[in-house]
């Protein structure tokens, strides 16, 4: 299994946003992920698709944007025409979720599903064909920093069983994205759950050293 690291600028220095995404891409990143908040669907205000735009010259990694918005459509086209590579949303916040993975897909961009740890898997019953990434949250949008819900695990498991036997029989790679409280000392066990994607905020920039704790990250990882 491959496996991805995505930095979330949630927890960069938001004064040298540019700087920060060289610097973990220089560091070994795969990805680089966007935190999106609204105020409404989640408590919380971040950035919107001027700043995703104004940071795409600044890496030539996919920009994996994660939606925390209410509501999700009219924003797809702005933030795929600003540079998003991926595009992942909340079902609770799409009135109709086959529409918006259509929408998104349209607009040139890879979609995905973002399940909180409350939210059933049965959403991914009559949608996980038509996405390229299911994004869990191992804990509660709206805030970075916060602590990993080990309640989650089993979802993880479940989730990769389903994945596994849609590309078995569709042939169809479909990422497992896991966001929420992933640092070193607990990546191996989200991945051995199932995940091939991390995304780690204070954990990366937190660190003195971005290149020295994604290794640490990929140690981890390597043994597996």
């Amino acid at each position: 299994m491959a496996f991805r690291i995505a930095p979330s600028i949630l927890s960069a220095d938001f004064a040298r946003l540019g700087e920060e995404v060289r610097a973990v891409a220089a560091a070994g990143a795969d990805l680089v992920h966007f935190d999106v908040m609204d105020n409404h669907y989640v408590p919380n205000l971040t950035v919107g698709p001027l700043v995703c735009a104004a940071l795409k010259p600044h890496s030539k990694l996919p920009l994996d944007v994660h939606l925390m918005v209410r509501p999700v459509d009219r924003l797809v086209a702005d933030f795929a025409k600003a540079g998003a590579s991926i595009i992942s949303f909340h079902p609770e916040a799409s009135d109709h979720v086959d529409r918006t993975i259509a929408l998104i897909k349209e607009n040139g961009c890879k979609a995905g599903l973002v399940l909180n740890p409350a939210t059933p898997v049965s959403f991914l019953d009559y949608t996980l064909e038509k996405l390229d990434l299911v994004l869990l949250m191992s804990v509660n949008p709206g805030f970075g920093g916060q602590q990993f819900i080990r309640s989650v695990l089993p979802k993880i498991s479940e989730v990769r069983k389903r994945i596994d036997a849609v590309s078995k029989m569709r042939g169809h790679d479909i990422w497992l994205e896991v966001d929420g409280g992933i640092k070193t000392d607990n990546i191996a066990e989200v991945a051995k759950a199932g995940a091939d994607t991390f995304v780690a905020g204070s954990a990366i920039f937190g660190s003195k050293d971005y290149a020295a704790t994604i290794r640490q990250m990929r140690d981890k990882l390597s043994v597996l």
